[in-house]
C-alpha cells in the first residue's frame, strides 16, 4: 500500500512539475507550495521506513540513538524552495512537536556557505514556524532523480 501511495505522489509531482515554471527565490507562490505539499507527502509516505533504516545502520556501525528519532521533510529557504528529507532525535514529546526542518543557506565572508539546520514546529515553514527546543538533525536524507 505505501509502495502504491508513493509512486502516486511521485508520478503526480513529475506531472506537476512539468507544468509549473521556475520562480525567482524571492517568490513563492503556487508551485513552490505544491512542491513543499508533495515532498511532504511522499517524505511522510516512506519516513518509517527510512527511519528504521537509519537506525539499524547506526546500530550496526556502534553508533546507536538512544533518543527517540523520526524522519521530517527539510524545506530549503532563502535560494528557492527545494525539498529534502532529515531524521531529527531528542526527548519524545519535542520529537513529536517537530513536524519539519527548515534549512537556510547563507553566505558568510563571500567564502564560505553555511547550511543552517532548525527543527521546526510547522509542515510549512514558508508560512510560518517556530524553533523546537532540545532537537538535533541526526541524519540528512538525499533522492536520486
Amino acid at each position: 500500500m505505501k509502495k502504491k501511495i508513493s509512486s502516486l505522489v511521485i508520478v503526480f509531482l513529475l506531472i506537476v512539475s512539468l507544468f509549473v515554471p521556475a520562480k525567482p527565490a524571492s517568490a513563492i507562490d503556487l508551485g513552490d507550495i505544491i512542491g513543499v505539499v508533495g515532498g511532504g507527502l511522499i517524505v511522510g509516505a516512506l519516513a518509517d521506513e527510512i527511519n528504521n533504516f537509519i537506525n539499524t545502520v547506526t546500530l550496526n556501525r556502534g553508533a546507536k540513538n538512544e533518543d527517540t528519532t523520526k524522519v521530517v521533510p527539510i524545506v530549503s529557504l532563502g535560494q528557492g524552495t527545494r525539498i529534502g528529507a532529515a531524521q531529527v532525535s531528542g526527548p519524545k514529546d519535542a520529537v513529536e512537536e517537530t513536524k519539519a526542518v527548515a534549512q537556510i543557506e547563507v553566505r558568510f565572508k563571500d567564502r564560505f556557505r553555511v547550511e543552517i539546520l532548525i527543527p521546526v514546529d510547522s509542515a510549512n515553514p514558508i508560512k510560518s514556524f517556530r524553533r523546537v527546543q532540545k532537537v538535533g538533525v541526526s541524519a540528512l536524507v538525499d533522492y536520486k532523480l
